[in-house]
Protein backbone atom coordinates (compact mmCIF):
# COMPACT_ATOMS: atom_id res chain seq x y z
CA UNK A 1 0.00 0.00 0.00
CA UNK A 2 1.24 3.21 -0.81
CA UNK A 3 1.38 6.20 0.62
CA UNK A 4 -0.49 9.48 0.47
CA UNK A 5 2.05 12.43 -1.09
CA UNK A 6 1.32 15.69 0.59
CA UNK A 7 -0.29 17.01 -2.04
CA UNK A 8 -2.85 14.17 -2.72
CA UNK A 9 -3.21 14.43 0.94
CA UNK A 10 -4.20 17.93 0.71
CA UNK A 11 -6.70 17.05 -2.28
CA UNK A 12 -8.46 14.50 0.23
CA UNK A 13 -8.78 16.63 2.94
CA UNK A 14 -10.27 19.52 0.97
CA UNK A 15 -12.64 17.18 -1.17
CA UNK A 16 -13.86 15.84 2.29
CA UNK A 17 -13.90 19.34 4.12
CA UNK A 18 -14.97 22.11 1.57
CA UNK A 19 -18.23 20.34 0.91
CA UNK A 20 -19.05 20.65 4.75
CA UNK A 21 -18.63 24.11 5.03
CA UNK A 22 -21.78 25.42 3.37
CA UNK A 23 -23.92 23.43 5.83
CA UNK A 24 -21.99 24.55 9.09
CA UNK A 25 -22.26 28.02 7.97
CA UNK A 26 -26.39 27.47 7.67
CA UNK A 27 -26.39 25.87 10.88
CA UNK A 28 -24.68 29.09 12.48
CA UNK A 29 -26.81 31.13 10.71
CA UNK A 30 -30.04 29.22 11.56
CA UNK A 31 -28.87 29.71 15.05
CA UNK A 32 -28.06 33.17 14.83
CA UNK A 33 -31.34 34.43 13.34
CA UNK A 34 -34.89 34.20 14.19
CA UNK A 35 -37.86 33.18 12.00
CA UNK A 36 -41.67 33.54 11.71
CA UNK A 37 -42.18 30.64 14.05
CA UNK A 38 -39.84 28.01 16.13
CA UNK A 39 -41.25 25.09 13.75
CA UNK A 40 -40.03 26.72 11.07
CA UNK A 41 -36.37 27.25 12.46
CA UNK A 42 -36.41 23.76 13.66
CA UNK A 43 -37.56 22.27 10.23
CA UNK A 44 -34.14 24.56 8.41
CA UNK A 45 -32.11 22.72 11.38
CA UNK A 46 -33.60 18.86 10.68
CA UNK A 47 -32.85 19.70 6.80
CA UNK A 48 -29.48 20.04 7.57
CA UNK A 49 -28.83 17.23 9.93
CA UNK A 50 -30.48 14.79 7.46
CA UNK A 51 -29.41 16.53 3.91
CA UNK A 52 -26.05 17.61 5.04
CA UNK A 53 -24.74 19.19 1.54
CA UNK A 54 -27.82 19.85 0.12
CA UNK A 55 -29.62 20.95 3.19
CA UNK A 56 -26.51 23.92 3.41
CA UNK A 57 -27.04 24.66 -0.26
CA UNK A 58 -31.12 25.02 -0.19
CA UNK A 59 -30.93 27.36 3.15
CA UNK A 60 -28.26 29.58 1.43
CA UNK A 61 -30.67 30.02 -1.81
CA UNK A 62 -34.25 29.88 0.32
CA UNK A 63 -34.00 29.77 3.88
CA UNK A 64 -31.72 32.78 4.36
CA UNK A 65 -34.02 35.06 3.10
CA UNK A 66 -36.92 33.89 5.21
CA UNK A 67 -35.21 35.02 8.49
CA UNK A 68 -36.63 37.87 10.40
CA UNK A 69 -34.48 40.70 11.09
CA UNK A 70 -32.11 40.52 14.26
CA UNK A 71 -32.77 42.90 16.82
CA UNK A 72 -29.97 45.17 17.64
CA UNK A 73 -28.71 44.96 21.01
CA UNK A 74 -27.49 47.63 22.82
CA UNK A 75 -23.57 48.86 22.98
CA UNK A 76 -23.56 47.95 26.68
CA UNK A 77 -24.06 44.77 25.92
CA UNK A 78 -21.44 44.17 23.16
CA UNK A 79 -18.94 46.22 25.80
CA UNK A 80 -19.90 43.55 28.87
CA UNK A 81 -19.30 40.58 26.45
CA UNK A 82 -16.08 41.65 25.28
CA UNK A 83 -14.36 41.85 28.31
Amino acid sequence: MSSLTPFQLALVVAILVLPIIPNLWAIWHIFRNDFATPAEKKGWIWLNVFLPVLGGIIYFFVGRRRTLDALPTSPQNDISQSS
